[in-house]
């Protein structure tokens, strides 16, 4: 290797992993400008890859620690963008008088579920989240509804906001989500006249176009946020994918209370 070269790439083979960053992550990242800048030659630039070819082959767990520190990188950026579209659309996600609220709906914590009512683990999540309105009076549950399973997904949450006008809205949730069948349209009237709502009135409902708007803006919101699937909870400014259990959303809303250092 040339005298002077071997000095220049010394200091990097000491952190090898963030001078193989830029060769294994996207032109555009910032870390890969950064490289740029320094306008190594085309011989130079072969006579970096030489090396860290040669240094994976010595020790292979450099492209590990290269690797899960790219990954990192690109889980501060996402996360941050997440932080950013939360407070950009708090007012949506926290403070829409349309929504119903399960638990204290002056609570001063505030935990946003976004379901879909044929879900399995957005089903497994009724007794841990009415669990913790009951052990947690400060707390409020805003319900989302998102219907991404299919046509029947959408039927039932039309149901279930039709059912919020007749104000049967969680009795009615409970009762769908609890089903151990397809919420199609003859099992949604059986539920709902086993709850006394108005059947008539609840197809009149669920044909409204304004009900179909709000599914729509709130998956809109779902895009916006990033969330891919359900459940998805957002609390503070975190969202947090997948099911939960009474432990973990007791430590969210005890994160959320505790003092911003």
């Amino acid at each position: 290797m040339p005298l002077l070269l071997n000095r220049l790439l010394a200091p990097a083979l000491l952190v090898l992993p963030l001078l193989m960053l830029p060769l294994l992550a996207p032109a555009g990242t910032a870390r890969a400008q950064g490289l740029n800048a320094q306008r190594f030659s085309a011989a130079q630039r072969q006579e970096i890859i030489a090396i860290v070819r040669d240094a994976l082959r010595r020790d292979p767990t450099l492209l590990r620690d290269a690797l899960a520190a790219l990954e990192t990188e690109e889980q501060q950026g996402r996360e941050g963008q997440v932080r950013a579209a939360i407070a950009a659309r708090a007012a949506a996600l926290f403070r829409d008088a349309a929504d119903p609220v399960r638990g204290n709906p002056a609570g001063a914590i505030t935990l946003v579920e976004f379901f879909d009512a044929r879900c399995p683990y957005c089903k497994r999540m009724i007794p841990a989240l009415n669990e913790l309105v009951r052990r947690n009076p400060d707390v409020r549950v805003v319900l989302k509804d998102m219907p991404i399973l299919g046509a029947n997904s959408t039927l039932a949450s039309r149901a279930l906001l039709a059912a919020q006008r007749q104000g049967k809205y969680h009795e009615y949730h409970d009762a769908v989500l609890s089903l151990r069948e397809e919420p199609t349209e003859p099992v949604l009237q059986r539920e709902a006249e086993q709850l006394g709502l108005n059947w008539i009135t609840m197809l009149r409902d669920m044909a409204d176009p304004a009900v179909q708007r709000r599914l729509d803006a709130t998956l809109a919101l779902a895009r916006e946020l990033g969330v891919e699937g359900t459940p998805a909870f957002i609390i503070g400014d975190r969202l947090v994918p997948g099911a939960v259990d009474l432990a973990g959303l007791e430590a969210l809303v005890a994160a959320a209370r505790a003092p911003v250092r």
